[in-house]
């Protein structure tokens, strides 16, 4: 053997003896294979069955219960202001003082003709109180107590027109303070004191409101759906508040405390629209609501019953359509496609492809398929759903 040969069989001698003792190491030991994955958690609710009442919201504005404007009886120049704009007013308070001198003089005369007139009638009935029995003895003719009957009649027909101009003298002297038809809130003052004014001449406005009444238009369909409720109190007229409850949500966002009821509805739908006019009221006693302030409006339309309702997060859209994961038998799982109806809170209401107690997944949805074992438990709602 050569000296070559002889180096290369003792390279390969080395490495056989390292790797032979290696080998012989793992004889006898088995490999363990990796555990297989369990089947995935997912949290799952059940279909709840119940009577739910469906709400709507609708665009609306707050009116005055009653809105007067103010304005004189009598022709004159404005002498006071006698109120503060925006506040509170009293039925019969006094917000204007127009000049009444014009009219304490036009009184006084009248009264003065008033006079002149009851001492003309005096005079007429003596005459005739006289002419009777002379004309009964016949030492007057019969026509001068005719003539003199006349006159009577004529001064007494003065005195009414008279006592006529003299309670009309009063009652424009009385209007040169001009009142408050109602109790409410009076609005800027549209002239200034010192103007010429007339019956003409709109002064302020005063609205009542406490309670105050929201206008808003419905549907077609809803009206549909609550005619019935508004229409059966027509027994109860005056009233005619139903029992239909409003709710209000104010600008900032948050809910009126107060519940409010409809009052009526319109006498007709709105052709270009297809709405129809509602009108609402709400009590109002701290006055903080207000004429002309734009609200949301929310009321119940209908009470659907034996509704399927179940969270929101359990409802998959794709393609146009609505999936749902239902747990069957054996944890299998189901993909449903349904159809959904309106959102009551965090849940959705169901009208097709549910049945009641059914259990759907509500976290872990995107990582289950048809056919797939999970393993569920229960969805606890986070705090605030319902």
């Amino acid at each position: 053997m050569s000296g070559t040969q002889l180096s290369s069989w003792k390279v390969a001698s080395l490495i056989c003896g390292i790797l032979v003792p290696l080998v012989c190491a793992g004889c006898g030991k088995k490999a363990v294979p990796d555990a297989l994955p369990g089947p995935p958690v997912v949290k799952v609710a059940s279909v709840v069955e119940k009577n739910v009442p469906v709400s709507g919201e609708w665009v609306g504005t707050l009116e005055g219960y009653v809105n007067a404007e103010i304005q004189p009886h009598v022709t004159g120049y404005l002498i006071k202001q006698d109120y503060h704009e925006g506040t509170y007013v009293h039925k019969n308070q006094v917000l204007f003082e127009i000049d009444p001198r014009p009219f304490q003089a036009v009184l006084d005369q009248a009264e003065g003709q008033l006079a002149e007139g009851k001492a003309a009638l005096g005079e007429a009935v003596l005459n005739v109180n006289r002419d009777i029995p002379e004309a009964q003895a016949h030492a007057i003719p019969q026509m001068q107590l005719e003539t003199d009957q006349q006159e009577k009649l004529e001064a007494k027909a003065t005195v009414e027109a008279d006592e006529a101009a003299v309670e009309q003298a009063q009652l424009n002297l009385g209007y040169t303070d001009v009142r408050s038809l109602i109790g409410g809130i009076a609005g800027v003052a549209q002239i200034q004191v010192g103007n010429l004014v007339s019956p003409s001449t709109v002064l302020t406005g005063v609205s009542q409101v406490n309670p105050i009444k929201v206008y808003f238009e419905i549907s077609g369909v809803d009206w549909l759906r609550m005619a019935g409720k508004i229409n059966s109190n027509a027994a109860n007229l005056p009233t005619r508040v139903t029992s239909i409850p409003l709710q209000l949500i104010l600008a900032n966002g948050k809910t009126y405390g107060d519940t409010g009821r409809i009052l009526f509805a319109g006498r007709a739908m709105n052709p270009q629209t297809g709405t129809i006019q509602i009108v609402g009221a709400f009590p109002n006693p701290q006055r903080i609501l207000r004429p002309e302030e734009p609200v949301t409006v929310r009321g119940i339309t209908e009470v659907k019953h034996n509704a399927l309702l179940i969270p929101q997060l359990a409802v998959m859209q794709q393609q146009g359509g609505y999936l749902v994961a239902v747990v069957g038998s054996g944890n299998r799982i189901h993909i449903r496609r349904v159809q959904v109806g309106p959102q009551v809170g965090s849940l959705w209401m169901i009208t097709r492809g549910l049945e009641p107690h059914e259990r759907v997944v509500v976290v872990g949805a995107e990582k289950v398929r048809g056919g797939m074992v999970v393993k569920p438990e229960p969805y606890t709602p986070a705090a605030g759903e319902n």
